[in-house]
């Protein structure tokens, strides 16, 4: 299996994972708001905002995966987005959504 077919691998199955963990969260959520106890309420209030978090990550995790996926299928994949210079293969293997190449990732996150 080449790279690239690893790589969208990657991504297919992450892209599940994160589906089925957004779909749970948002159960919780609908289940959370019939609890009537002003106790169990301000409880779950606490760990919704958890949640909320968890699930703001998660989506854009899954966003930039879908990104991705879409730029493999354009064959623009493993191209930094802003210098336009390719992304190391032990970069994509580890961080199969980046965007970036390690040096304008750095600059991005300093500024």
């Amino acid at each position: 299996m080449s790279n690239v077919a690893q790589i969208k691998k990657k991504l297919l199955v992450r892209k599940q994972e994160l589906e089925q963990e957004i779909n749970r969260l948002d159960t919780e959520r609908t289940q959370s708001e019939v609890v009537q106890d002003p106790t169990d309420q301000a409880t779950i209030s606490s760990l919704e905002d958890l949640n909320i978090s968890i699930q703001k990550n998660e989506r854009d995790e899954y966003l930039m995966i879908l990104r991705a996926l879409e730029m493999l299928d354009a064959g623009s994949y493993g191209i930094c987005s802003d210098c336009g210079l390719a992304i190391s293969e032990k970069r994509l293997q580890l961080y199969p959504n980046a965007t970036r190449c390690i040096a304008c990732q750095e600059m991005f996150e300093s500024a």
